[in-house]
């Protein structure tokens, strides 16, 4: 095992240890906001009720062009094991096999980083709340640190890109 990983599963290690006995209840449901219901919602609303609106979810669907075959193809290339499969059992059942690199994360970066862009006042907010989104993955179990790291990355590189694109 080498030495990233072996940080990686003692940091892990260290976070899911402060979930044993507590109610995972908020931690769900920070996870749940990541499930992307939220964001297609957002973004009709905003395009529904302004100008620019129109122009985040014309970036949105973009970037999310970009990041989901990138996501589903560096599942496929990493074939990661998530931690409930080599070390925990984990607060929820995951949403497929493979852990690198977090979809939830990527998706909730992905929307931060378009809020930042769109909406500067929010950016704050935008980015503790995906932060959130990422820590309540390794609190449940599904991930390790360096997925959330990844899954960050993949997010806000898509973001980029279609706003470069598009803008």
């Amino acid at each position: 095992m080498n030495i990233i990983t072996q940080k990686d599963q003692q940091l892990f290690g260290w976070i899911f240890s402060h979930t044993q006995n507590r109610d995972m209840k908020w931690v769900r449901l920070i996870s749940k906001t990541g499930d992307g219901h939220f964001y297609i919602a957002l973004a009709i609303l905003l395009a529904l009720l302004e100008h620019e609106g129109i122009w985040f979810l014309a970036v949105g669907l973009v970037a999310f062009l970009m990041e989901l075959p990138s996501y589903f193809m560096l599942k496929k290339a990493f074939k990661r094991a998530r931690p409930s499969d080599l070390l925990v059992s984990a607060h929820i059942e995951p949403s497929d096999k493979f852990s690198l690199p977090s979809g939830h994360t990527a998706a909730a970066f992905l929307m931060a980083t378009l809020i930042s862009a769109f909406y500067p006042s929010y950016t704050v907010l935008a980015y503790s709340w995906a932060s959130f989104i990422g820590l309540s993955r390794v609190l449940l179990g599904v991930h390790f640190p360096t997925d959330i790291i990844a899954g960050a990355l993949l997010g806000m590189v898509s973001a980029w890109l279609s706003l470069g694109w598009i803008l």
